[in-house]
């Protein structure tokens, strides 16, 4: 079926999912299957191909940071919710969106190559704004921005168990230990 193909009329079949009816006939809303339901007089269309996943306003999304400026930080963002993608989006995280209290430059919350899950609070213009200002939305897994190791959360500081080096970050309550 094409979207506008006609199925039937309405006198014979009710719309069902993926339907709709103009001038007494069912047509097609999407590209699908035809399921013709003669015992209860019911006529859908199931689409041959989901829908992409697209950060919303609203949605969790997980990436990592390609590049940290003093007031802005661009995101590779490769997960929405549960949602592993094939491509990719960016994001942007803006300094005012880091925390609800205040933070001086984006150095403090993040450095390039951490993993950070963050809301979308915007779509405008086609660009993802996010915010990390949550208590569960943050840097998820940080690296030394020395010698690339693993930061380890101690006592709300960050710090490299390779080489000591102690880092500033916005991290999420689940810091090292959420799932990505």
């Amino acid at each position: 079926m094409v979207p506008g193909e006609r199925l039937g009329v309405i006198e014979e079949f009710m719309p069902g999912p993926g339907t709709y009816v103009e001038q007494g006939a069912v047509r097609s809303k999407t590209v699908g299957r035809a399921l013709m339901d003669i015992l209860n007089k019911k006529v859908s269309v199931y689409p041959l191909v989901h829908m992409a996943s697209v950060p919303r306003i609203g949605s969790i999304v997980v990436g990592q940071v390609l590049n940290v400026q003093s007031k802005k930080a661009t995101l590779r963002i490769f997960k929405i919710g549960k949602t592993l993608l094939n491509g990719f989006f960016t994001g942007i995280l803006h300094v005012s969106d880091v925390s609800p209290s205040y933070v001086e430059t984006m150095f403090d919350a993040c450095k390039d190559g951490d993993i950070l899950r963050a809301a979308v609070v915007s779509t405008k213009n086609r660009t993802y704004q996010l915010s990390t200002a949550d208590r569960n939305l943050g840097v998820v897994y940080a690296f030394c921005s020395s010698c690339g190791h693993t930061l380890d959360l101690k006592e709300r500081r960050m710090q490299c168990s390779n080489c000591g080096k102690i880092e500033n970050r916005k991290v999420a309550l689940d810091y090292g230990r959420g799932t990505m």
